[in-house]
C-alpha cells in the first residue's frame, strides 16, 4: 500500500550552504505560521512565554501550512534561476498562515501594508491580525498579496489557475490542491482543463497534488489508494506526475528542488515544441505530488495522542493552554524553529534568509497578474446600432433576442481576437443559446482528439464549453481575476449549480473593494436564457427562475439584474455589462422568437432610465390611471399587454397604465441599492394608491421583498412563477401559473373598484377562455391559434 513511487532523479540540486539556507526560510515560515495561530504578544520569544501572550480564541489550520512554505519556498528557487512569472494558488482551505507568513517575507506584506512593517512591532501586528477581531481571515482572501483565489470554499482550485493560464503564454500556475479539496466534484471535473490548453498561445499550469493523508476527521481517498493506482489515475487525466514522498526536511529539499527542475523543464520543452517547432498533439503536462506529513514539523505527540501525520493537526492541534504542559508545549514547538537563527535583533528576517525570495514582480506575491486590475485594459466594443432589430410599429416584428445578441458578441471576439483578452464560455449550450454567430470568427477550444467531422474545434479557440457550470464558471473567474474579460451563457435552472461559487466572488469583490491597492477586474456577465417560460419541453426539471433571488441577497453594490424584454433593450443591456468593472451582472432573456417592442433609440432611452412607462400601450396620458400594468421579463411582457389589449376590448373606459422594468433593481429602495428610484419618482410611476398588477419572470415573492417599504406596496399584487411546470405548451406553463393574459386581467377585474359588477361577462367569457384552453391542448398538443398568432397592432 506505502509502495514509494518516485520519478525524481537520484541528483542533488542544493549546495550543503543552499540547503541550509533553504531550511531557515522554511523555519522562519512556519514560526510565522504556527504565531499567528497562537501569539498576540511577544513574537520573538524575547521573554518566556507566557498565557497573556496567546489569543483568547485559537483558530486557524495548522496542518496544511508547512507544506505549503515548502512549495513556496521551492518555487522561488526556480523563479529566481529561471526567471519565470508564477502564480501561487493555495487550493487547501484555510492556508493563510502560510501565505501571509511567505509574502512577509518576501517583503510584499510590508509595502502593501505598512503597519506591518519589517521589524519586532510588525512582527507582532502580523501575528495579532490573524483570525482576530478586525484582522484577517484564516484563509486566502482579497487581502492576501499575491492570491486570486478565495480559500473559504473548496474545489475550485484548479479550474481557476486554468481561467488564468487562458492567453497568459509567459506565465506558470502553480496550483496546489488539497487531498481533501479533490474529493469535491468541482476539483475532480477540472482536472479535464488541460484538454482546453493551447502550448502555443497560452501558459501553464503545473498542479502540485498534495497529499497529508487527512481531512478534518477522517483520512483523504487519494492518500488511501495504493500509489501505482493513483499515478494511474493522474496519468489517465493526461498528466504526468512527478512524486516527491518522505519526512526528512533535507533529502525532501533535495528531492523538492530535483522535481521543480523536471517540471519546469518539460514546461519549456512542451511550449518550444508547440511555440517553435509547430507540434500539435496534446502534451501530457508535468505535475508533482507532494506525500508529507499533516502537520509537518509540529508536535509528534499531544497528551500521548498522535499529532504530527494524524487529523489532529488540522486545525489548532492543541487549544487549552491552561491544560497542564500545554502552554511549555507551544513554546517548545515555536523555538524549535530557533527564531533567533531567524531574525535579527530588530525583528527583521537575516539578509541571507531575505536573499532567496526573487525581487519585483517577480515575487509571487507581488505578480501583476494576482491583481489583475493592474492588467486590464477596456475592450473594443462594435456599436450596436449596426446589430439593431428595426421596429416599425411595437409587437409588429418578431426576433430571437439571444441570436441578434450572439451577431454582436462574434464582432466583439473579432474586434478583440488579436489582444486575446475576451472569451465566451457555455456549459455546452453556446448555439442551444442562439450565440452560434461566436463560431463564424473563433472556435471552440479544444485539445482532445478531433476528428476530421467535428464542427468548430480547433486548440486556440476562444469560445470555451465543457458540461461542467463549476468548471466554466471557475475558468471564467481565473481569467477575469487576471485582468481580462468574459461572458457566461447558461441555462437559467442550472446556473443554481454554481450558486456558492457566485457567493465565494460576491465576497471577493466586497473584500476587494475595501483593499486600496486592489484594482478593478471586469464584471462576471451571465445570460440566463432557455429560461423557465419557455421550457415547456424538457418540462419541470428545466423551471427555475430562482438564481436571481440569491443573487440580489449579495451585497448591493456588486450585483445587478437585467430583464431586457426583446432584442434591441438585450443589445444595449449587453454592452453595458461588458463595459461595467467589480460587478456581477444577470441578463434573462428569452432564445425563442417573440415580439419586438422598442426601437434602438426608444430601447436606448428606457434601458439608461432601467424602468419606464411605455405610453403607446397606456391610455392614463394626462390623468390618473385606474390601474397600473406592470411587467419585468419578456413573457411577462407578452402577456401584460395581451391584457392590456383586452381590457381595451371589454372595459375601453378603464385607465391603464403600462410600466416596464429592465433594471430590476430600480425598484429596490435607493437606501438600499444604488440603482433603487428615489420614492417620489416610484410614487410617480406607481401612484401612491391605485392597484399594480405586476407580471414578473420569477418567484412573486422577489417583487415584494424589493418594493415593501414603498408608499403603495399594500397595493402591489405580483403573477410570477408559482412552482408549477410541466412538460406542456408555451402558454399552459404561464396559465398553470397565473402569470398569462387572462389571469392578470381577471386580477385587474377584481382589484378595480367597481369594475367587477361592469364587467361581470368579461370575466365570465375569461374564464370560457380557459377552459377552451385546456381542451385544445389536450386534443392538439399545442396553444391555440388565437394565442399563437396574437399580435399588439
Amino acid at each position: 500500500m506505502n509502495e514509494p513511487l518516485s520519478e525524481v532523479p537520484s541528483v542533488a540540486p542544493l549546495s550543503e550552504t543552499e540547503l541550509a539556507l533553504f531550511n531557515r526560510w522554511w523555519h522562519a515560515a512556519n514560526y510565522l505560521s504556527v504565531g499567528q495561530i497562537y501569539l498576540m504578544a511577544n513574537p520573538l520569544l524575547r521573554e518566556p512565554l507566557q498565557l497573556e501572550h496567546t489569543k483568547p480564541r485559537l483558530l486557524g489550520h495548522w496542518g496544511t501550512t508547512p507544506g505549503l512554505n515548502f512549495l513556496w519556498l521551492h518555487l522561488n528557487r526556480i523563479i529566481r534561476a529561471r526567471e519565470t512569472s508564477v502564480l501561487f494558488i493555495a487550493g487547501p482551505g484555510h492556508g493563510a498562515p502560510g501565505l501571509i507568513a511567505s509574502t512577509y517575507l518576501e517583503g510584499t506584506y510590508s509595502e502593501y501594508f505598512p503597519e506591518v512593517s519589517q521589524d519586532l512591532d510588525g512582527l507582532g501586528r502580523l501575528m495579532k491580525q490573524f483570525s482576530f477581531p478586525g484582522g484577517i481571515p484564516s484563509h486566502a482572501a482579497a487581502t492576501t498579496p499575491g492570491s486570486i483565489h478565495e480559500g473559504g470554499e473548496l474545489g475550485y482550485s484548479l479550474s481557476h489557475a486554468y481561467g488564468a493560464a487562458f492567453d497568459n503564454p509567459d506565465l506558470v500556475v502553480a496550483c496546489v490542491i488539497g487531498d481533501g479539496e479533490a474529493e469535491t466534484g468541482p476539483l475532480a471535473t477540472s482536472w479535464h482543463s488541460n484538454k482546453f490548453v493551447d502550448p502555443a498561445t497560452d501558459g501553464a499550469v503545473l498542479p502540485i497534488l498534495h497529499l497529508n493523508g487527512y481531512k478534518i476527521a477522517n483520512p483523504t481517498i487519494l492518500a488511501r489508494i495504493a500509489p501505482r493506482e493513483l499515478a494511474a489515475l493522474l496519468r489517465g487525466y493526461g498528466y504526468d506526475p512527478i512524486f516527491v514522498e518522505g519526512h526528512d526536511p533535507d533529502p525532501m529539499h533535495q528531492k523538492m528542488a530535483a522535481a521543480m527542475d523536471l517540471a519546469f523543464d518539460r514546461i519549456a520543452a512542451i511550449q518550444k515544441a508547440a511555440r517553435e517547432d509547430g507540434k500539435t498533439e496534446r502534451p501530457a503536462w508535468p505535475m508533482i505530488v507532494l506525500r508529507s506529513p499533516k502537520g509537518w514539523t509540529g508536535p509528534k505527540e499531544i497528551d500521548g495522542l498522535r499529532t504530527e501525520g494524524y487529523w489532529r493537526s488540522h486545525q489548532v492541534p492543541f487549544s487549552d493552554l491552561t491544560h497542564p504542559g500545554h502552554l511549555q508545549a507551544l513554546e517548545t514547538w515555536l523555538r524549535s524553529y530557533r527564531p533567533d537563527d531567524l531574525f535579527d535583533e530588530s525583528g527583521r528576517l537575516f539578509p541571507e534568509i531575505a536573499a532567496l525570495a526573487p525581487s519585483g514582480t517577480l515575487r509571487m506575491s507581488a505578480n501583476p497578474h494576482a491583481n489583475g486590475g493592474q492588467l486590464k485594459r477596456p475592450l473594443r466594443l462594435p456599436d450596436i446600432a449596426d446589430y439593431a432589430v428595426a421596429v416599425t410599429s411595437p409587437g409588429h416584428e418578431t426576433g430571437e433576442s439571444t441570436r441578434v445578441m450572439g451577431e454582436w458578441l462574434r464582432d466583439v471576439m473579432k474586434l478583440n481576437l488579436e489582444a486575446r483578452n475576451f472569451r465566451v464560455l457555455s456549459p455546452d449550450e453556446n448555439n442551444s443559446n442562439r450565440l452560434n454567430a461566436v463560431l463564424d470568427v473563433t472556435n471552440r477550444a479544444w485539445n482532445a482528439e478531433t476528428f476530421d467531422y467535428d464542427d468548430h474545434l480547433a486548440r486556440d479557440g476562444h469560445v470555451m464549453e465543457i458540461l461542467s457550470e463549476h468548471t466554466c464558471q471557475g475558468w471564467l473567474e481565473g481569467y477575469l481575476l487576471t485582468g481580462r474579460h468574459g461572458f457566461l451563457s447558461c441555462y437559467e435552472a442550472f446556473i443554481h449549480i454554481v450558486d456558492s461559487m457566485v457567493n465565494q466572488h460576491a465576497k471577493w469583490l466586497k473584500t476587494a473593494a475595501e483593499v486600496p491597492w486592489r484594482r478593478s477586474i471586469a464584471s462576471l456577465n451571465y445570460l440566463l436564457t432557455s429560461h423557465v417560460w419557455r421550457q415547456d419541453h424538457n418540462g419541470f426539471s428545466h423551471q427555475d427562475p430562482g438564481f436571481i433571488d440569491h443573487v440580489i441577497n449579495k451585497k448591493a453594490e456588486f450585483v445587478r439584474v437585467y430583464l431586457p424584454p426583446d432584442a434591441n433593450t438585450l443589445l444595449w443591456t449587453t454592452a453595458h455589462c461588458l463595459q461595467s468593472w467589480d460587478r456581477i451582472n444577470v441578463i434573462v432573456a428569452g432564445k425563442q422568437p417573440e415580439p419586438q417592442w422598442l426601437g434602438l433609440d426608444d430601447a436606448i432611452r428606457h434601458c439608461e432610465a432601467g424602468i419606464g412607462i411605455w405610453e403607446w400601450a397606456s391610455n392614463d396620458k394626462g390623468g390618473t390611471p385606474d390601474v397600473v400594468m406592470a411587467c419585468a421579463g419578456d413573457v411577462p411582457t407578452l402577456e401584460t399587454l395581451a391584457a392590456v389589449k383586452l381590457l381595451r376590448e371589454h372595459a375601453p373606459d378603464l385607465k391603464v397604465r403600462v410600466i416596464n422594468v429592465v433594471d430590476l433593481m430600480t425598484l429596490d429602495s435607493p437606501s438600499q441599492h444604488p440603482h433603487g428610484l428615489d420614492d417620489a419618482s416610484f410614487d410617480a410611476l406607481f401612484t401612491l394608491d391605485r392597484p399594480v398588477i405586476f407580471a414578473f419572470h420569477g418567484y412573486p415573492q422577489l417583487i415584494h421583498k424589493l418594493i415593501y417599504r414603498r408608499a403603495n406596496a399594500r397595493n402591489f399584487h405580483v403573477h410570477g412563477f408559482r412552482e408549477e411546470g410541466s412538460t406542456t405548451t408555451p402558454f399552459d406553463m404561464v396559465v398553470r401559473n397565473h402569470l398569462d393574459r387572462f389571469h392578470l386581467v381577471s386580477n385587474v377585474i377584481d382589484r378595480v373598484p367597481g369594475l367587477a359588477t361592469r364587467a361581470a361577462y368579461a370575466k365570465q367569457a375569461i374564464r370560457d377562455k380557459l377552459v377552451d384552453h385546456s381542451r385544445y391542448i389536450a386534443e392538439h398538443g399545442r396553444d391555440l391559434p388565437e394565442i399563437e398568432a396574437w399580435r399588439w397592432s
